[in-house]
């Protein structure tokens, strides 16, 4: 993870002496490196969950260093390597080119879409962001490891029962009443949720009727 952007970079492999590929490439390089060293991993891949740069920026050494072949978006074909099988996912809304990956049903890279207790800001695509969180990723078993782009991991099982915004799509809560400000605009706060990054994220039904999701600091509470 990087240290002051809090993203996550990361190796998987089959098996010791097997296939690795890379999942995003925005943190400190060394500690994959180590890790591929000690297993005595090949790595053949590199998969892009999406184009912002907190989550590419290691692209180039990774493809220098061993060759991979790089995955994204609009990448919709599986991927079979060595014993991984890939299946990305479209998961546009905190980006247009955002793909989340299934490796072999049982883990699921979710990039800047779904993270633990929170989702991804979506200030100009909103439905296109809870398209991707309900209809997707909430669609994958309960059991299946959620490996987010930045800091902690979870389960699809336990964002379906305690995320917040989850919550009130599901229509368990109430949407929100607070009036508010953002951006200079008058709206109201439906969701106000913590944040990866020990801050907040905020759901914003603007007085014209968009909806949008954005960082928490952005929001003028009453």
């Amino acid at each position: 993870m990087h240290p002051q952007w809090l993203s996550n970079a990361y190796v998987v492999g089959d098996e010791p002496g097997g296939t690795a590929v890379f999942v995003d490439s925005g943190a400190p390089l060394e500690p994959l490196f180590a890790a591929v060293e000690e297993h005595g991993l090949t790595p053949t891949h590199l998969l892009v969950t999406h184009g912002h740069n907190d989550h590419v920026c290691g692209d180039d050494e990774l493809i220098a260093r061993y060759a991979v072949e790089r995955i994204a978006f609009p990448a919709e074909e599986p991927v079979e390597t060595g014993g991984l099988r890939i299946v990305p996912l479209t998961t546009p809304g905190h980006s247009p080119d955002g793909l989340s990956f299934l490796v072999n049903d049982t883990i699921c890279f979710s990039g800047d879409t779904l993270f633990r207790g929170s989702v991804g800001g979506a200030p100009l695509a909103f439905a296109d962001l809870r398209r991707s969180v309900m209809d997707i990723l909430l669609a994958l078993p309960p059991e299946v490891r959620l490996l987010p782009g930045h800091t902690d991991e979870t389960t699809i099982g336990r964002e379906w029962e305690e995320n917040a915004f989850v919550r009130v799509w599901r229509g368990l809560d109430p949407e929100g009443t607070e009036p508010c400000r953002v951006g200079g605009a008058d709206g109201t706060l439906v969701v106000w949720s913590s944040d990866y990054d020990d801050g907040h994220k905020a759901w914003i039904r603007l007085a014209d009727g968009r909806d949008v999701i954005v960082g928490g600091s952005r929001v003028e509470r009453s």
